[in-house]
């Protein structure tokens, strides 16, 4: 197990996805959306670290794992309002691809790790 939430791979790449979409998404909606798409897609952004971060403060493994599901949800989530970018051209077609790839490599290593917790606490 990691020292701290900050050495999970898991909340390393949810990270690198929080800042690639203020770096590269936020900047580009119109202020038209600062209240619903921009909002939406912070908020879920900064819900996938912080649900691995509260999941690895928890005692038992389950509720661990619960956080950790809550986490891929909000990367679920930032997906589907970078479509909904995509679909009112505020992206181009690089960034949408882009955001899927991280996307993909978030909920990987977020059910690795998923799948880690729930092997280590079924052979003791």
């Amino acid at each position: 197990m990691a020292e701290n939430f900050e050495k999970l791979q898991c909340w390393q790449a949810c990270s690198e996805l929080k800042l690639f979409i203020k770096e590269n998404i936020l900047i580009s909606l119109p202020a038209s959306e600062k209240f619903d798409l921009h909002s939406q897609l912070l908020r879920a952004s900064r819900s996938a670290t912080a649900n691995i971060a509260e999941g690895w403060g928890r005692f038992h493994y389950k509720e661990n794992i619960k956080f950790l599901l809550n986490a891929r949800g909000s990367v679920a989530e930032i997906l589907d309002h970078t479509i909904e970018a995509k679909s009112c051209n505020y992206i181009s077609d690089e960034i949408l691809l882009e955001i899927r790839g991280q996307v993909d490599r978030c909920s990987q290593l977020i059910n690795g790790y998923i799948r880690y917790l729930r092997n280590k606490n079924e052979t003791r």
